[in-house]
């Protein structure tokens, strides 16, 4: 399968099943255009074609071109499907600990009900509980060395206390089990302060924080209990983090929704700011919502991200770099063949844990009917539910497997599906569509930027990467 399109200007094709991605005049372009929608197209009609657009010499040229990439297996590879075995229950390598199930803001589009998730009791994670999760997992994770695990909320540093001591807890089960922690951290930041900054950056192989963009943006959304705006309690304190990290090693990690459809001046605002690892996601909510995002906003969703990724360009090649979590895309090497086709492997390799010791799949299927696990408390654990979950990869689900995307987006988000369409192997097609869009921009920046490294006069390029 061969996958065409034109992002940001530049004319592009991926061959699926070789991976390769290729920079495209516009004869090439509309030569694979027109073979992909013609495939019994002979030599004499590709070439009556071309040269009614781009004259005979280069219309030959271009087809001779083509047809070498073709019997060289540049183009048209072969889609070979690797066999995954799905009838036993495998390792687990990394955890969500639910610190907090509770929040000290009161985001309206959060998927947790405020940190409660939907369970109308809010608590805190005893650090006996969070021991035993930890234990959980190194038993779980075979000859596995390195575990992560990410502490969640709700606010987790609302738990502030029990984390510092089940991260030491962590540090003695290193020597004695032969195992790496690394341990990360998802928080809003309003609580963050001298003492919780440099225990995280200490400790944590990772910290995200939660900024929407542009004050009026984030204040919108992300208000504290008593209804206030909280970017000014978060802003400045995110950047201390930030800078005594050496902008290394953490997320800044924005949501947008219907009300910022604008939402590239809000990555724009935040690299301004000074941050260069940068994320912004769409929200997933229930479509009744004002702020929802529908299919009919794909159209303006796609102008936005093509006018970020320009952006992105220009910044980069000018000196003021930064990355942009969905435009990164290693081309080269990147992730291995299975974790191409499993994800994030949510309810196989990766749980959430709650404060009461409940195992589910992931943090957002937590409190969702029929879908606990087991517990860290009494050592239990479904494996019949995760060998269901070790099953749902990308080749198993039908919608996936004739998508040029699939090796690119693992088959989407299990929690969206089941969330959307009731079942974990039907993907959620609005978050299709944007995952397409963002792939098209993420490989013509990669195309771009090559070529400029290519034909630049300096020896030097600006961009980090």
């Amino acid at each position: 399968m061969v996958h065409v399109f034109k992002a940001l200007g530049q004319a592009v094709a991926l061959d699926v099943g070789s991976g390769g991605v290729y920079a495209l005049d516009d004869a090439a372009y509309s030569a694979l255009q027109y073979y992909i929608e013609h495939p019994q197209a002979g030599d004499g009609e590709l070439l009556a074609v071309l040269k009614e657009e781009y004259g005979e010499a280069q219309a030959v040229e271009t087809l001779s071109e083509m047809r070498g990439m073709i019997a060289e297996g540049y183009l048209f590879a072969p889609d070979e499907e690797p066999e995954i075995k799905v009838n036993t229950a495998g390792i687990v390598k990394a955890m969500c600990i639910h610190a907090a199930h509770d929040c000290n803001l009161r985001c309206k589009y959060c998927f947790a009900d405020a940190g409660e998730y939907h369970m109308r009791d809010r608590s805190l994670l005893p650090v006996e509980t969070g021991k035993k999760a930890l234990d959980w997992l190194v038993k779980k994770s075979g000859n596995r060395y390195n575990l992560e695990v990410d502490f969640f909320g709700g606010e987790p540093l609302l738990n502030f206390p029990a984390i510092r001591e089940i991260v030491a807890y962590g540090r003695e089960l290193e020597t004695k089990h032969h195992k790496h922690f690394k341990f990360t951290t998802t928080t809003n930041g309003v609580n963050l302060n001298d003492e919780i900054i440099a225990f995280l950056n200490r400790e944590m192989d990772n910290v995200v924080i939660s900024i929407d963009g542009r004050p009026g943006v984030h204040d919108r959304m992300r208000p504290t209990a008593n209804g206030k705006g909280s970017y000014d309690l978060i802003i400045g304190h995110a950047k201390k983090l930030v800078m005594e990290r050496k902008q290394q090693q953490y997320y800044i990690r924005g949501t947008y929704t219907r009300y910022n459809l604008d939402f590239a001046a809000d990555v724009l605002h935040l690299a301004d700011e000074g941050f260069e690892q940068l994320s912004i996601e769409p929200v997933v909510t229930d479509a009744a919502k004002d702020y929802a995002l529908r299919l009919t906003d794909m159209p303006r969703i796609g102008k936005e991200y093509e006018r970020l990724g320009n952006e992105y360009i220009r910044r980069r090649r000018d000196g003021r770099w930064f990355s942009f979590f969905h435009f990164m895309l290693d081309l080269t090497g990147g992730p291995c063949l299975q974790k191409r086709l499993t994800g994030c492997g949510a309810g196989n390799e990766y749980v959430a844990v709650t404060p009461d010791g409940d195992i589910y799949p992931c943090h957002q299927f937590v409190g969702r009917e029929n879908m606990r696990m087991g517990s860290v408390l009494d050592d239990t654990f479904d494996e019949t539910m995760q060998t269901y979950f070790k099953g749902n990869h990308v080749l198993a689900k039908e919608k996936c497997r004739s998508c040029w995307a699939r090796f690119y987006c693992s088959g989407g988000c299990a929690a969206n599906a089941h969330a959307f369409n009731g079942d974990i192997g039907k993907p959620y097609e609005l978050e299709c569509e944007l995952e397409r869009k963002r792939l098209e921009c993420a490989m013509a920046i990669y195309v771009i930027e090559r070529k400029n490294r290519l034909t630049s006069d300096s020896p030097e390029d600006n961009s980090k990467t």
